[in-house]
Parts: C-alpha cells; structure tokens; sequence
C-alpha cells in the first residue's frame, strides 16, 4: 500500500527556530558530569592502591603478577558496582539518559568486567604459585582451603551465569522470567565476594582510605538499590492504590488496560513515558511487565496498551476490573521535556504506537508543528491508529500511514512499495533537519530509522527512541 496520508495537511506555520530548552543543555552537562564520575571512580581505585603502597610491592616477576591480577580485581568490581548503580533506577540518571541508555550501558560493562575479573582470579594464583614455587592446579586447590576464599569463586562462577545468560544468542533462548532471576544472581556474585576482599591480604586494611572508599561504593549502590528498586516503588504503589477499572479488545491479542486510584494529581507521569506494573493475580503477580502508557496521565485514570507477546503479556488480557496493581516508575525521557527544535517528527510501528499516542497527547502543539507517520505490515497492527488521527486533526498536525511488509533482504523501514516510490524521511518530513525525531517499534526497524535519520544531518541530541528490548 502506498504511502496516504491520514488527515489533512494543514498549511505549516513559519517557525522562528528557537534555542535549545534550558533544560536541554544542563541534561547534555549532567550526562557528562556521570560518564567523568564513572570513569573518575575507577581511575581513583586504581590510583588508591598505588599511593598505598601497591607499586612498591612489585620486587619481581611473581610480584608483579600479583599486583596486576589486584589491579585487574579492583577495576572489576568497580565496574560491577557501576553496573549495580546504572541498574538502580535512580531519577537523576534516569532523567539525564533514559533508562534505556543507562540498562545498554549497563550491559556494555558487562563482558569487560567480567574479563577483569577472570584475569585478577588467573594473575593472582600465578603470582602466588611462582612466589611458592608450585603449579597453578595446586594453588587453586590450596587458595580453596583460605578464609573466604571459596565464596569468591562462588561469585566469579555466578557473575559467569548471569554475563553468559545475556549474550543474545542464548538470552532469546530464554522467557523474560527466567533471565531475571539469572541476572538477580549478579547482586549475590558482588555480596558473597565482599569477604575475601576484606580479610585477603592488606589491600583494604581495616583503618585505610582504601577501605572507606570501598564501604562507601558498596553502600552507595546496594542502597540505591534498596532506595529505589524496592522503598520508594512500594511507597508510590501504596499512596495510589491503583486497581483495574476495565480491560478492552482493541484488535486481536491486544488489549488497553484502565487503571484508577487515589492521589492521580499527585502521579508524575508524562506521556512517553512507562513504568513496571505488577498486576495481583494469583497468575500474574510473578511477573513485572514495562508498559508505556497509551494515554496521557491525568487525575482520573491511567491507561496501559498491550500486545500478547508471549505467556507473560497474554495472561494479562485476562485480568478483572478490582485487580490490585503495583508499579516501579514512571521512567524514561521519551517525552516533550527533551525536545530542543521547533518542529516534531514521530514514527511508531505497530505496538510501539503506544508511548508516541501518549506524547502526542501531552505535548502542546501549534497547527503544522508535528508531521506523524504510522507504520504498519498490515490492517491488523493499525492499533490505537483512529486515535491518533484524532489528536492529530485537533492539533493541526499532519499524519501518514504506510501500510505494507519491508522487502526481503533490504534493511529499510519502508514498505516495498513505498521504497520503490522513492520515499525517504525528508519527504515524509519536510522540516525534518528542525525537527526533533521520536521513533518507537521493533529494534531493526528503529535501527533502520536511526541510520537515515543520522544520514539526513540530525544530530543525536534530536533523535529519541524508545525501545521495548529486555
């Protein structure tokens, strides 16, 4: 089907490109500001050592094996607990990158740290078994018989599962259910580790900045964790109480679920963004599902829209009006807040119509500032599309739709047709380098969009996606 617009073109105003929000700048600071602490507190773990006395420890060849493989474990953890801290879910990072930026490098940190480790574990029992003058099999087995030191290992071989249970190859193997519990094995591998560090050596001697450093890293991201994965999620859950007020069928295998409760002026959700819902049912409460919001937030209830994806989500078609519902969030920056130009480009395919519906809501547009495009393989995913070509035609805004499979082996996030009538974003969107872009759907056909976008001139800071990956 070819490319067709879905409302009426209005004649777009003449914009006046206006400076970035203030907010806009003081986030692009602030993201800088975290990436120079991360890296900034590896640096000084490294740089603690050394000033304690590390360095003068390397007399010789056993020597230095030891101080490398301490070296390579001091950076290890430190990466761990970076990790821990990206995953806590804390607002300030959360409002600065997204926590879709955050979880990605999160996951980027995570084979390096492993790597670390490994090499500290192999450098160190070469460095004792040269200075003993024994093999590498026979101090393995004599490190297992020192204090803490088999708790260790025990965390080395649990950090090893949860690093292998998110390569994609076997984590596409894997239910979402099954992978979360793996990967809460990475706060056991830090815990049961903390042991040996302290009682292994002198490297963190009780009474040494070392060791303070250290306290105050674990205590930093163990309680944002606590804080904010656990405190302030029930905390919110109990203020507002919500319920499930009515399930509807919107198309087949897809359902918008309206909750209610109390204290809603209080909710600070914005559209675009979602939050992690529980719903209290004897076979749901297992399972936390992220889910955008499909409608804007306001006092009177909140609204969620959900595609049957696999048992987790299909279950959820299922639940009754009364059903208690508990949440973590809202989260993420797939919202006007992050806008810096003064046009706004959206693109969703299929279910991810759901937080670009909710943003186009909440956002405050003049006629002819927003062109919207609606991608689609076929009628059966036009989910929530009648709705948006409301919000556009009150708005001004012009939308498209494109109907249509992509052609097979061409990485396009066109239909076949509308590739071969030489559609590309600039004619789709014609302010489109004045634009901001927000785009949300399948990750090869958001990667795809991605890709033009930056070929067409915008910059990073104009392009916001909203991935529904785990």
């Amino acid at each position: 089907m070819k490319l067709q617009t879905r409302a009426p073109r209005t004649t777009a105003p003449i914009l006046i490109p206006t400076p970035p929000r203030a907010s806009v700048p003081r986030r692009l600071r602030t993201q800088d500001a975290l990436i120079i602490t991360c890296w900034t507190s590896v640096a000084l773990a490294v740089t603690l050592y050394l000033s304690s006395g590390g360095a003068a420890t390397v007399t010789d060849i056993p020597s230095a094996f030891s101080a490398l493989g301490i070296v390579t474990g001091l950076v290890g953890t430190n990466l761990i607990l970076i990790m821990l801290i990206l995953a806590a879910r804390i607002p300030l990072i959360d409002r600065t990158v997204g926590q879709d930026v955050a979880i990605a490098f999160h996951r980027q940190l995570g084979k390096p740290a492993l790597y670390l480790i490994l090499g500290h574990a192999v450098l160190l029992t070469v460095g004792y078994a040269l200075t003993d003058g024994s093999n590498v099999v026979a101090e393995t087995l004599s490190l297992f018989n020192t204090p803490d030191l088999p708790l260790a290992y025990l965390g080395l071989g649990l950090l090893l599962a949860v690093v292998v249970s998110s390569v994609v190859a076997v984590q596409r193997h894997l239910s979402y259910e099954v992978w979360h519990v793996i990967h809460l094995l990475s706060y056991a591998a830090v815990l049961v580790a903390v042991p040996h560090q302290l009682s292994a050596g002198a490297v963190l001697a009780e009474g040494t900045v070392q060791r303070i450093y250290w306290i105050a890293l674990y205590v930093l991201a163990f309680g944002a964790i606590g804080i904010y994965r656990f405190v302030l999620p029930s905390v919110s859950s109990l203020r507002h109480g919500l319920r499930v007020t009515a399930v509807t069928t919107i198309a087949p295998g897809v359902v918008s679920i309206s909750l209610s409760g109390r204290h809603l002026a209080r909710f600070t959700g914005a559209g675009g963004q979602y939050a992690v819902w529980r719903f209290w049912t004897g076979a749901t409460w297992w399972h936390a599902h992220p889910l955008s919001f499909s409608a804007a937030p306001n006092t009177a209830t909140l609204r969620i829209t959900v595609r049957d994806l696999g048992a987790g989500s299909r279950s959820l078609a299922g639940v009754r009006p009364g059903t208690r519902v508990s949440f973590e969030g809202p989260y993420g920056i797939f919202t006007d807040r992050v806008r810096s130009s003064p046009y706004l480009a959206v693109m969703a395919a299929g279910i991810g119509i759901t937080p670009v519906r909710a943003l186009l809501e909440h956002s405050p547009l003049h006629p002819g500032e927003a062109t919207i495009l609606l991608r689609g393989s076929d009628q059966n995913q036009t989910y929530l599309w009648d709705e948006m070509g409301a919000l556009a035609h009150r708005s001004g805004s012009t939308i498209y739709s494109m109907m249509g499979h992509r052609p097979r082996g061409l990485d396009t996030w066109m239909s076949a047709q509308a590739l071969s009538s030489g559609v590309t974003l600039t004619s789709v969107f014609p302010h489109l380098r004045q634009s901001d872009l927000y785009v949300c759907g399948p990750q090869t056909w958001t990667d795809a969009v991605v890709r033009d976008a930056r070929h067409a001139g915008l910059r990073p800071q104009q392009i916001h996606v909203e991935r529904f990956d785990w």
